[in-house]
């Protein structure tokens, strides 16, 4: 036996990036630690960082390719065997039916591997398919669209200067839980408490959260009215003569007419159907006003409801009024040592309604149609039928609206490729599946990650276990999937490589022949090396001698950090005419259906979403050590609620809505706001067919049952998760037992 090694990396799992040591011998991980020594987390972790091992050893990971054989079972083949069956299933497609009958859905784990977020936008572009679906439609394309109508682009999100600011408002988002998102910062619970000693945190939410614990106050909200409060802020903004533009005061447009939209809106107009007290408005307008330094920042519970659009571009409104957005303690955009493929201003511009669905006429939205189309869109006969599907990284047969549907659409396909290391909910309907790397096995450096940080760091990891002699590279999978859509058949994927390469290196402003001399090995590492040589401190291929590169990099294993976010409008603005547009169109236009909401009866009770700190979407759900103990997937419930719908704790509730019911066990708390139950998001692992043994043991139930594929919010196309009207009524089984003995 070997002794103990230690290897230096940052954890992949959420925007946290917290940096590890873990302790290994013989191939096997012994123990995971925090790096105190890592200069951008110091020392911190949460639980789902410890497990990188358990997922590396974890028995049912998909290692080899799988192949659908004659009798209708997956088994394992070759690598060659596996690219041969997907180019026969693809081009039989596309010789059938064209190219328009394929499609690709990309999930949130694209964005955290550092090969395929490289690549997933040139397999994109390669394939040449006319559709594309993703995660992001249930997720943050409402704040995507308000992005790009405000500031020209849509993945250039400002994070809140939580390190700097005075005053914090946390809406419709529990960090406490998720470590952030669209804020890049480990340790959020610790750095809430620091701006409670410089001022104040209040937290906007239908449930006290755990994040609550870190708050000066917790101001409940009914699901899908948190644009209805934030019009009353800026109501009163304007109202009290407490706007001030300050050096924002030349860039912004469209001032007068927020002014106008938010006259109709005063906080006693709405408190009612908020169901928060006006006064409480009042007051929280005048203190975010008053402070020095102050920040709104607002996730996912408000992009994924029914007005998430104005819910997600209010808060950077407000900041602008109050001079707070671009400014040091507000929300500013981060500087990353390495440029994001995601927020380079390459030209294009993000589109809407360039072209529609077949089957329910939904007009495109960035490039994307809502995910609720997509089983319609494959089990609805007709020309443009989706006959293939190629699924990057992702499981929407539990997070996708209507899922029921999706899982009963996907065995209707004629080719399906899962690229995946779970033989998950989804993939088991594959044809084929590509397994991916475990985090252990691959190189790490966000690709994304660091473009919504709240400081200018930099942290580079090799891999600690190699992967199989035999298995092609990650980027190498995408690019011959890509072709084989586009009908090239299976290609050199190296040479294709140097051509995107050398396109990239263009637009960085380079010279391509230089850039390959100086990284002639195709893949992602030459791609990083080109991000951070043509960044903000890179040397340019030697025009900078001093400056960085990745070799240099790699020589840092605890990280180097270049400082704090600085203001930079100029650079980070692309409208035409260079300015901030407060007031667009698109957006305003749907105030008329926000303010026609106020007349309507409300639900008796709506369904929110939770997370939970030892949870990551769908996909953390198989190590033990994470979901063993205390059931999770519960339905909270205020007692008031419980009593009117005669359930109790610990039994079980149906829970029905006009797209499906689920039987889920009950916990009564008065964490919830009344009206509202929440269930957690991401479970449901009781489908036959999958290879997931602990979490088929800790199934749960799977909120998308209950979501209809209509609820989006307009502008976008979003789901609208939250905010459901529900039905909760005892169940006719036995009492709930929950957790496996």
């Amino acid at each position: 036996m070997t002794d103990r090694q230690i290897h230096i990396r940052s954890c992949s799992l959420c925007e946290a990036m917290c940096g590890l040591e873990v302790h290994h011998a013989d191939g096997e991980v012994k123990l995971i630690r925090p790096n105190r020594n890592d200069v951008w987390s110091k020392g911190y972790i949460c639980p789902k960082g410890t497990v990188l091992g358990h997922m590396y050893a974890d028995p049912d990971r998909v290692r080899r390719p799988l192949v659908r054989n004659a009798a209708g079972d997956l088994a394992e083949a070759s690598w060659d065997a596996a690219f041969e069956r997907c180019a026969e299933l693809l081009g039989g497609v596309r010789d059938k039916y064209g190219v328009e009958a394929i499609t690709a859905y990309l999930g949130n784990a694209t964005g955290f591997n550092y090969s395929i977020s490289r690549y997933a936008g040139m397999f994109l572009q390669l394939a040449g398919i006319p559709t594309v679906y993703s995660s992001g439609t249930v997720d943050t394309w409402s704040k995507n669209v308000a992005c790009q109508l405000m500031y020209g682009h849509s993945w250039r999100i400002p994070v809140p200067d939580i390190d700097r600011t005075d005053f914090m408002v946390v809406q419709g988002a529990n960090p406490s839980a998720s470590q952030g998102s669209f804020m890049g910062c480990p340790d959020v619970p610790g750095a809430l408490d620091l701006v409670r000693e410089r001022g104040k945190v209040v937290v906007i939410d239908p449930r006290r959260s755990e994040t609550c614990a870190h708050a000066d106050q917790w101001l409940p909200v009914r699901p899908g009215t948190d644009a209805l409060l934030q019009l009353a802020v800026v109501n009163v903004l304007f109202d009290e003569g407490l706007v001030r533009l300050g050096h924002l005061a030349d860039r912004l447009k469209g001032v007068d007419d927020v002014r106008a939209i938010a006259a109709e809106f005063p906080p006693e107009r709405v408190a009612e159907a908020c169901g928060a007290d006006a006064g409480a408005i009042r007051t929280l307008a005048r203190e975010f006003a008053a402070a020095e330094r102050a920040v709104w920042y607002a996730r996912i519970g408000t992009c994924n409801q029914e007005f998430g659009t104005l819910a997600s571009w209010l808060p950077d409104v407000i900041c602008a009024l109050t001079g707070n957005l671009d400014a040091v303690g507000g929300m500013m955009w981060a500087k990353p040592v390495a440029w994001s493929m995601l927020q380079q201003d390459w030209g294009f511009e993000g589109g809407f309604d360039r072209w529609r669905s077949r089957v329910r006429d939904i007009p495109e939205v960035l490039g994307q149609f809502p995910m609720g189309c997509l089983a319609e869109e494959i089990d609805t006969p007709g020309e443009g039928q989706l006959k293939g599907l190629i699924v990057v990284g992702g499981n929407p047969v539990l997070s996708a609206p209507n899922s029921e549907r999706l899982d009963n659409a996907l065995p209707l396909l004629e080719a399906m490729i899962s690229v995946d290391n779970a033989l998950n909910e989804t993939s088991r309907h594959a044809h084929v599946v590509l397994p991916g790397l475990a985090a252990l096995e691959q190189h790490f450096y966000s690709e994304m990650l660091w473009g919504w940080a709240k400081r200018s760091a930099a942290k580079y990891a090799p891999p600690l276990f190699p992967p199989a002699d035999d298995r092609p590279d990650e980027w190498e999978i995408l690019t011959r999937l890509g072709a084989m859509c586009a009908g090239m058949g299976d290609v050199n994927a190296a040479e294709f490589d140097d051509l995107y390469f050398s396109a990239l290196a263009e637009l960085a402003g380079v010279d391509p022949a230089i850039a390959l001399e100086a990284s002639p090995e195709p893949g992602p590492e030459r791609l990083n090396d080109l991000a951070i040589r043509t960044g903000p401190w890179g040397d340019r291929y030697g025009e900078n001698p001093d400056g960085l590169n990745l070799d240099k990099l790699k020589e840092l294993p605890d990280g180097l950090d270049m400082g704090p976010m600085v203001p930079q409008v100029d650079d980070i603005v692309v409208n035409p005419d260079g300015k901030i547009d407060l007031a667009p169109e698109r957006i305003t236009s749907d105030v008329g259906r926000l303010e026609a909401s106020l007349e309507r009866p409300d639900a008796s009770l709506v369904l929110t979403s939770r997370r939970h700190v030892r949870s990551n979407n769908s996909w953390m759900h198989n190590v033990e050590v994470l979901v063993r103990g205390k059931d999770r997937c519960t339905l909270l419930i205020h007692p008031d609620d419980a009593a009117e719908a005669g359930v109790t704790d610990g039994e079980l509730a149906r829970v029905s809505s006009s797209s499906g019911a689920v039987e889920v066990p009950v916990e009564v708390s008065d964490q919830m706001y009344p009206g509202v139950v929440s269930l957690p998001h991401g479970w449901g692992h009781d489908k036959p067919g999958t290879r997931q043994s602990v979490a088929s043991r800790y199934a749960g139930v799977n909120y998308n049952l209950l979501v209809p594929p209509d609820f989006v919010d307009v502008p976008s196309g979003n789901a609208a998760v939250n905010g459901v009207p529900v039905a909760v009524t005892p169940a006719s089984g036995a009492p709930a037992s929950g957790v496996p003995a």
